[in-house]
């Protein structure tokens, strides 16, 4: 087992109790909805922060916008007495990913080749062509350039 596949199912292991459905960001930004619910203004919030009461209402504008700074985020979620979580979730695993991702390119892979075979009337059948898929999709998986674009 190669670097990158112990990586990822460490990785994988580690996120797979993470659900980011099952903790959306509220409306208004977590900044905001964290420092209502402690019943705390933003001029309280701005002074813990040592910044301005408009400099917090600005940084929950940012945040709604998704352009805030993580460091900013990490600065008021301390100032409330908070621990910042960030983290990269997958939509399925990192496995399921790069698995896909290889069979993918397999696909592209072996496209020009059918169609050669096609005009020589000398096609495969579907069984042997899905056969042909996940033997180069196998031997991508741990190649480096799997992500790299057809140029």
């Amino acid at each position: 087992m190669n670097q990158s596949r112990i990586a990822r199912h460490r990785l994988d292991e580690r996120l797979r109790t993470i659900r980011p459905e099952e903790i959306p960001r509220p409306h208004r930004g977590w900044i905001r909805a964290v420092r209502e619910a402690l019943g705390m203004s933003a001029r309280e919030l701005g002074r813990r922060m040592g910044v301005t009461q408009q400099s917090v209402v600005d940084f929950e504008r940012s945040e709604q916008r998704s352009t805030i700074r993580l460091d900013t985020l990490e600065r008021a979620a301390a100032a409330m007495g908070c621990e910042l979580v960030y983290a990269i979730v997958p939509r399925t695993s990192l496995e399921e990913t790069v698995q896909g991702r290889a069979r993918e390119m397999a696909r592209r892979l072996l496209a020009s080749v059918e169609h050669h075979s096609r005009l020589e009337d000398q096609s495969v059948s579907d069984a042997d062509l899905a056969v042909q898929i996940d033997e180069i999709a196998a031997d991508l998986v741990d190649r480096r350039g799997l992500w790299r674009d057809s140029e």
